[in-house]
């Protein structure tokens, strides 16, 4: 039996009116998704805990099947493993993005224009980083380089007890108010403002103008976090898995549970990626003897952050037709029995940009069923009507690999 989970980050919406009122899933020209759904079993599971902030660290987590309110211990240290940094005990991480700030305001008057910097690239990302290095580290304090936007600073005996904002929250809002608080913030705070003066007449940032394109001029810390502590996937499941991602965090979980991280040549986490090379990937590991393979495309997620409303059906469109057809085909050539499983790990609706903890739709088919409902389609409102909801999003995992609840 195999198993392959079809991860559409922050792919659930609301509709909006520039699609006709539909959602993007409900807009989406999506042929052999809506086939498994009238063949599978759709509805809703709640991703998110009461109480925790949705975030595709603590969705992902709990797809996978570990609570969050056991296992999650902040979304740079997952990162931080996928980066190959071993964390001490007394390590504490934060995510750190390159971001553009407004330029006229004094710095906590200005405004977030791009948590992404226009998606910065990561040949360029490094050449920043390298510069913020060479003027903030210490004993005690270190940068790495990630992917695109996405880096990370450790702080031996750093601050938990702060409160520090996701960029992705405040797209064009004033950053007055999500400036850090708490314990050691005027630290935090006085690197963020130093690297503005760093930043913005960078020689990178300088070429990225003449080009029309946003320049990186600020860091940006939050997702701080400790060393997480992961049980093992394949013993918890008596499954051996792998998982494909462009990023460093579903990578993190992966390599943190003991699970095969598998790197795709032109993988992106933005609607620009390799999908064929994706879909290669999933079947070279089922073909090896692995018998989950968990696949993950941020795009979505992305157009939904960045406001692109026909991006992000375009991406939806993509999954369909360059992973979600071509594996399916291949499992059914193979003949051996399989279950596919797609959803969100949260929405990212077009209107607020960011996450919400709704719950979020999703299909299970399975090879060996003979079930049939003609009204069935993939989409939010159609998960909804058929009744069937799952409020423990980490219990799921359990029921798709069939094991007992």
């Amino acid at each position: 039996m195999k198993y392959v989970v079809i991860l559409g980050d922050g792919m659930a919406d609301e509709p909006i009116a520039e699609l006709g009122n539909l959602t993007p899933l409900q807009k989406a020209d999506k042929p052999m998704m809506d086939w498994l759904a009238k063949h599978g079993e759709v509805g809703l599971l709640q991703t998110i805990p009461e109480g925790l902030e949705p975030g595709s660290d603590t969705a992902n987590l709990s797809v996978l099947g570990y609570d969050p309110k056991v296992y999650y211990t902040g979304r740079s240290p997952l990162e931080a493993v996928s980066m190959g940094i071993r964390l001490q005990e007394n390590d504490i991480t934060y995510r750190c993005n390159l971001v553009t700030l407004s330029e006229t305001e004094p710095y906590e008057e200005k405004t977030i224009e791009d948590h992404s910097a226009d998606e910065i690239t990561t040949e360029e990302a490094i050449q920043l980083i390298e510069a913020v290095k060479a003027y903030f580290e210490t004993e005690n304090i270190r940068f790495y380089h990630g992917i695109s936007y996405r880096h990370l600073m450790l702080w031996e005996g750093g601050p938990l007890d702060v409160c520090l904002t996701p960029p992705h929250d405040i797209l064009e809002q004033s950053i007055k108010k999500y400036l850090p608080q708490g314990e050691k913030c005027d630290i935090i705070l006085k690197m963020m403002k130093q690297s503005y003066g760093i930043l913005k007449n960078h020689p990178v940032n300088q070429a990225r103008i003449k080009k029309g394109l946003r320049p990186a001029n600020s860091l940006w810390f939050w997702g701080e976090g400790k060393r997480p502590e992961l049980p093992s996937f394949e013993e918890k499941y008596r499954c051996k898995g792998s998982v494909i991602s462009a990023v460093d965090l579903i990578k993190g979980i992966a390599l943190g549970s003991g699970m095969n991280s598998i790197d795709v040549e032109g993988a992106t986490g933005n609607i620009h990626t390799n999908y064929q090379g994706k879909a290669e990937a999933t079947l070279e590991e089922l073909k090896r003897g692995q018998d989950f393979v968990y696949l993950h495309i941020e795009a979505p997620d992305e157009c939904g952050h960045r406001h692109e409303i026909h991006n992000k059906v375009k991406a939806i469109e993509q999954i369909d037709k360059y992973l979600v057809e071509p594996i399916k085909t291949t499992l059914d050539k193979w003949g051996e029995d399989y279950r596919i499983l797609i959803l969100p790990d949260h929405p990212t609706p077009l209107r607020l940009r960011t996450h919400t903890s709704d719950p979020v739709p999703y299909i299970l088919y399975d090879s060996r069923s003979h079930s049939y409902h003609e009204e069935y389609t993939y989409d939010e409102a159609a998960a909804k009507a058929t009744g069937i909801y799952f409020t423990e999003g980490h219990k799921f995992m359990d029921y798709f690999l069939e094991k007992s609840l």
